[in-house]
């Protein structure tokens, strides 16, 4: 006993022998190791003060606070869309959360900024730059991100997982955008400076790429006026059809459902109607100019207890679409018929087109690529005047229909040697 009396007496006569030299006496107790761009630094450069020591320098809590004193302005981030899940959350309020309100936080907490070391590759004491890795812990699936290297994220039926799995997830292998083939990474277009600000990208396409002349496309104005570049050059995206949502009660048939458990609260099942993985449909984003847009989701829910849906079974509650930008961009475009005359792209599907019959199976939308009862979250819908004009077969436009066959062919190489 007198020896453990002696051991801490030692022990505080130690620490405030340090303290009276201003020196920090946290690795006494504490064995960290700080190692990564932060090695060297002192413990208080980022947990502040020794009496009232911050535990988790990095947390969205503190905003922070451990980080902003050396890296200013960065605080910011909380309040933006990544940090504040302000989208995600008004749309769940406007849908799911309507029938449960604690869907959000039961089937939605996964993602978005809990702290720095989210992205900074924090284990523990070893901070670094954000890796590509790192944002695919959130961007990937349906979540734009992973499509850059060739990934579409597969059904969700179990029979589906099976092939290539990254980030936690089996994917369909798909062409990648040229970017990533040239090996640029996230952080030669999206800055943490840029994402501070708000901003989705520090660059545009043309603060690289400058329209050749010599491509019939970029010799039509209205192309170049109106359009997104990413219109024309996103090779293919993910898309989701038809979100469902089952919450069960008491219902033992929750079992029979071959669906991945991973993406939702115990008593959720969740499953898309269909998805594809092509040339998404076009519309117009907040800038009015015409771009790629996909469903945010057309949502569906069914209450199952004791095995029966209570009320509507496939519940509409909501059918909103955003105008986005796939990171899918390769050099060739799509045909012109891949856009004029080409009424599904710009969701007028016409009647006797329909292969999949909504309302026959209770779904309430008279289809998937009919516009009516649905709507763009961050730009508009294809006005009719414009895609009736865009459909017409004009003199220029038959004209520049056949140079591009032209150009085509004179690149094609021959099948065999003369």
């Amino acid at each position: 006993m007198r020896s453990v009396m002696r051991y801490i007496v030692a022990l505080c006569l130690l620490l405030s022998a340090t303290v009276a030299l201003g020196k920090e006496n946290c690795t006494v107790c504490h064995k960290k190791v700080v190692k990564g761009v932060h090695r060297g630094l002192p413990c208080l450069s980022c947990h502040l003060d020794e009496t009232r020591t911050l535990a988790n320098p990095a947390s969205r809590e503190s905003r922070a606070a451990g980080c902003v004193g050396c890296h200013k302005g960065y605080a910011a981030l909380f309040d933006q869309p990544m940090g504040s899940r302000r989208p995600e959350l008004d749309f769940v309020a406007a849908s799911y959360g309507k029938v449960d309100p604690r869907f959000f936080a039961r089937n939605c907490g996964a993602c978005h900024l809990k702290g720095c070391t989210d992205c900074h590759a924090g284990k523990g004491h070893d901070i670094g730059k954000p890796r590509d890795r790192d944002c695919f812990a959130c961007h990937k699936g349906y979540f734009v991100g992973t499509d850059y290297y060739g990934m579409a994220p597969r059904e969700d039926s179990m029979r589906y997982q099976r092939g290539e799995v990254a980030y936690g997830e089996a994917y369909l292998k798909m062409t990648p955008d040229l970017h990533a083939e040239a090996g640029l990474t996230c952080g030669a277009c999206h800055s943490m400076k840029s994402l501070a600000a708000g901003r989705k990208a520090a660059k545009g396409c043309r603060d690289c790429h400058e329209p050749k002349r010599s491509v019939p496309e970029h010799r039509i104005a209205a192309h170049l006026e109106k359009m997104e570049c990413w219109a024309c050059h996103a090779a293919w995206a993910a898309q989701e059809y038809g979100t469902f949502f089952l919450r069960f009660s008491n219902s033992p048939s929750q079992e029979l459902y071959g669906l991945r458990r991973d993406q939702g609260a115990e008593e959720y099942l969740r499953s898309a109607y269909l998805r594809r993985q092509d040339a998404p449909p076009l519309g117009l984003n907040g800038r009015g100019k015409v771009s790629p847009i996909r469903p945010e989701f057309i949502a569906y829910f069914t209450d199952v207890r004791n095995d029966r849906a209570v009320w509507d079974e496939n519940r509409l509650l909501a059918a909103r679409w955003r105008a986005f930008f796939p990171h899918t961009v390769r050099r060739g475009t799509v045909m012109c018929e891949g856009c004029h005359d080409n009424p599904r792209r710009f969701l007028r599907e016409p009647g006797e087109d329909r292969i999949y019959q909504l309302q026959a199976d209770g779904m309430t939308l008279n289809s998937f690529w009919d516009a009516t009862g649905q709507q763009v979250t961050n730009g508009s819908f294809y006005p009719q005047r414009r895609y009736l004009e865009l459909s017409r077969k004009s003199t220029a436009y038959r004209r520049a229909y056949l140079e591009k066959w032209q150009s085509l062919v004179k690149h094609v190489e021959p099948s065999s040697a003369p």
